[in-house]
């Protein structure tokens, strides 16, 4: 009986493990699909386009005790309390974020009754029983954590409520102890019509890291049987005690889940923003094929010369949306050639004040709005228009800058330091790469302690907006 489920279970778990293989390629560019990713694109879905896992492994052990039966494990009037023993092992697939299903198969030992087994009988009245089982199920599990999240909340999270309901077989042999000696009064054989059974109840998830969970879990099992308690036949002394014709069981467990797979997320625990975010990067890469300005675009300065007012703008110059080069201080010198962007000057000053005491000198000159995607450290495309105008900026300035990176407040002191120093490496390295001289440029990392906007600590009291714009690098007049 026992080698017979454990047989058909592992014939079952081994194709699965092997298909969980597909679902680990990297994404070659093609968007996801809509119903399995949550992306706003409805291309054909393919094992290539997936970029999260769905499949892995769970384990368990806990403790069973039989509750609605004639004999039960919980004390009430016939004994004392009497704790089995039971074990789990399930191969699960996520269909969505927030469903997926198990194959799960079950061994254990419930104890029940006014004694243990295996002590003797205290008295000629006294009874024991103890039922030996093996189950194989089917469950479907709703990640109720996920099917209630907030779609804005793009913070990672940890814990996760499941929810979990199915059918399946069990087999048993039920033992009854008294004064006169043990004896096996019941066996059923699983794959009969009366050894189907269900199970329903829920769980608490806590995702340790990218490969392993933590579950928590309280499920009831209904039998539908009157002798699994071990209490005889339907019309024995023993099962006339109560009218219940199911003996039901709860067992309390705890396990872990390992999850398969390449990518860096499981889909129970995906953010469907995330297939947005990348769509959006998508675009962003392949902008350069799309024909936005029918009269092209002379001066490259960004601006379709449809709708261009200033069609000779100087290479670098930075433009406002009708192509005009900015002039911020309003004083005839636009920033391209201005040495004091913030401070109005005549044009012979090179747009600087004159004073008896000579020229004045601009202090503090900031550039922003070079933005990261969460835990990255790569420059985004939508970037690079920005850091090409800071390129001729800084090298048209006789002043040297510091490149500060800064994060947003989730993480830890020291990995979002770390992060912020690569941020502002990355930002520095390109500036070099572009033409920037190395002399005139100082990387520094702030982490979190350097925020666009201090009120969000922690980060779930602010819009993702606001998260975003505090993960950015800027640059700085030494």
């Amino acid at each position: 009986m026992k080698l017979s489920l454990a047989t058909v279970a592992l014939a079952l778990a081994i194709p699965s493990a092997s298909f969980a293989q597909d679902s680990t390629a990297v994404s070659s560019g093609t968007y996801p699909n809509t119903f399995s990713s949550g992306s706003a694109n409805v291309s054909p879905f393919t094992n290539q386009s997936k970029r999260f896992n769905d499949w892995s492994i769970s384990v368990g052990a806990g403790v069973p005790l039989v509750q609605s039966a004639d004999l039960t494990s919980i004390k009430n009037g016939n004994g004392k309390n009497l704790f089995g023993y039971s074990a789990y092992v399930s191969v699960d697939k996520a269909i969505t974020h927030a469903f997926g299903l198990k194959l799960q198969y079950d061994r254990g030992e419930t104890r029940q009754g006014w004694f243990n087994t295996k002590d003797a009988a205290p008295d000629a009245k006294a009874v024991g029983a103890r039922t030996q089982y093996d189950a194989l199920s089917i469950l479907g599990d709703i990640n109720f954590s996920n099917l209630l999240r907030r779609v804005d909340n793009h913070s990672p999270y940890r814990w996760a409520l499941h929810g979990y309901a199915g059918i399946g077989t069990i087999a048993y042999r039920a033992y009854q102890k008294d004064a006169k000696g043990q004896r096996l009064m019941t066996e059923i054989k699983p794959f009969k019509l009366h050894s189907m059974f269900m199970q329903a109840g829920a769980g608490l998830k806590y995702k340790v890291s990218r490969r392993i969970d933590l579950e928590g879990r309280l499920m009831y099992v209904v039998t539908g049987d009157d002798e699994f308690d071990g209490g005889g036949d339907k019309y024995s002394a023993i099962n006339k005690r109560e009218e219940q014709v199911s003996d039901n069981f709860f067992n309390a467990t705890l396990g872990l889940s390992i999850k398969l797979g390449k990518h860096e997320s499981h889909l129970m625990w995906h953010d469907p923003l995330q297939e947005i975010y990348y769509k959006l990067d998508v675009l962003a890469n392949k902008n350069q094929d799309i024909e936005v300005c029918k009269k092209g675009d002379a001066d490259n300065d960004g601006v379709c010369d449809d709708w261009d007012r200033q069609l000779d703008t100087p290479a670098g110059a930075r433009v406002d949306g009708a192509g005009v080069a900015l002039d911020t201080d309003l004083d005839g010198v636009i920033d391209l050639y201005d040495k004091c962007v913030t401070v109005p000057g005549p044009v012979e000053n090179n747009g600087c004040p004159t004073t008896t005491t000579g020229p004045v000198v601009e202090t503090e000159t900031k550039l922003e709005g070079i933005e990261f995607d969460l835990n990255s450290d790569r420059i985004l495309p939508s970037n690079t228009p920005i850091l090409n105008n800071a390129v001729n900026y800084i090298n048209s300035s006789n002043g040297s800058y510091n490149v500060i990176g800064a994060t947003d407040t989730r993480g830890t002191d020291a990995y979002n330091q770390k992060l912020s120093e690569r941020r502002a490496n990355n930002v520095k390295n390109y500036l070099i790469k572009n033409g920037v001289q190395n002399g005139k440029l100082n990387a520094i990392g702030k982490g979190e302690k350097d925020l666009k906007y201090p009120e969000c600590e922690p980060a779930t009291k602010c819009p993702e907006w606001k998260n975003r714009a505090n993960r950015r690098v800027y640059f700085e007049a030494k």
